[in-house]
């Protein structure tokens, strides 16, 4: 049912599940639930053969697609979210103890506005001017203003690569909660690599997580082996109908309802608790 000579996301996830329950090793963590962990860890998934969408259990692409519009647009309100049905962020903006109804400084001002800098804007340049440039990378890990985060950035950082008329994304993430957030994490820059494929018009290439402390937390690891326990389906397909435009003083970002999601068959979901710190 999956197409074994290229990476697919599915495989790759499962992989990476057992890589780290017959791997990995308990660690405490700062929401006291504690983990099973391990460090250095990759998937990769080749866009060619469908969207990294997970079919071993549902994921909502259209939440993925609404927090890339917000990143992508410099927000870091916590009103678009929730206004939109997305409520993850709710319970750290709690435990942060802000009351200005933001997260801070986090991914989207980081990306538009790093010490001054909009770093999307400059990507895009680059994009259309010089794809072999070995610099088109954007960092939302600023230092200066970790304190000020509501949670510092897990995904920290994304590179593009350009190459015979593809393009491929790798994305760096620090903090790897394996069952809750990675196939979000896969799925938003998943559509990332895709609208910047079709701004340009290259095909889309590989994806590529690189990670740091991947972990599982020991209340996911039933719900991980009902997903080892299923048989994964063909990966859907995901037309992008929008383009970054920025040919003005400002970018215009594809809408978060600009996609056409096809063919998505998927397992049924599997509910989990999301574990929050104090």
């Amino acid at each position: 049912m999956t197409n074994k000579k290229s990476p697919n996301i599915d495989i790759e996830y499962q992989n990476l599940i057992r890589e780290v329950l017959s791997q990995g090793n308990f660690k405490s963590d700062r929401t006291g639930t504690g983990t099973i962990s391990k460090f250095g860890c990759q998937i990769k998934h080749d866009m060619s053969i469908g969207f990294p969408l997970l079919t071993t259990k549902r994921v909502s692409l259209r939440n993925a697609a609404i927090e890339l519009w917000w990143i992508s647009n410099g927000r870091t309100d916590l009103k678009y979210l929730t206004d939109h049905g997305v409520k993850y962020w709710e319970p750290d903006y709690k435990r942060s103890g802000r009351t200005d109804g933001t997260l801070g400084p986090i991914y989207g001002h980081q990306w538009r506005n790093f010490n001054g800098v909009d770093q999307l804007k400059n990507l895009l340049y680059t994009l259309r001017d010089n794809p072999t440039d070995r610099r088109m990378i954007v960092s939302a890990w600023n230092p200066a203003d970790l304190d000020e985060m509501a949670l510092p950035p897990c995904h920290y950082g994304f590179q593009v690569y350009v190459n015979n008329n593809k393009l491929d994304l790798l994305w760096t993430q620090r903090s790897v909660d394996i069952f809750l957030g990675l196939p979000y994490d896969i799925a938003m820059y998943g559509l990332l690599l895709l609208q910047l494929a079709h701004t340009f018009g290259y095909k889309p290439g590989v994806l590529t997580g690189q990670f740091g402390d991947c972990h599982l937390y020991s209340n996911h690891i039933e719900q991980a082996n009902m997903v080892l326990g299923r048989q994964p389906f063909n990966s859907p397909h995901v037309l992008v109908n929008g383009k970054f435009d920025f040919s003005g003083s400002e970018v215009t970002t594809p809408q978060n309802n600009n996609y056409e999601l096809m063919f998505y068959i998927h397992h049924p979901h599997i509910p989990a608790e999301l574990s929050v710190g104090t």
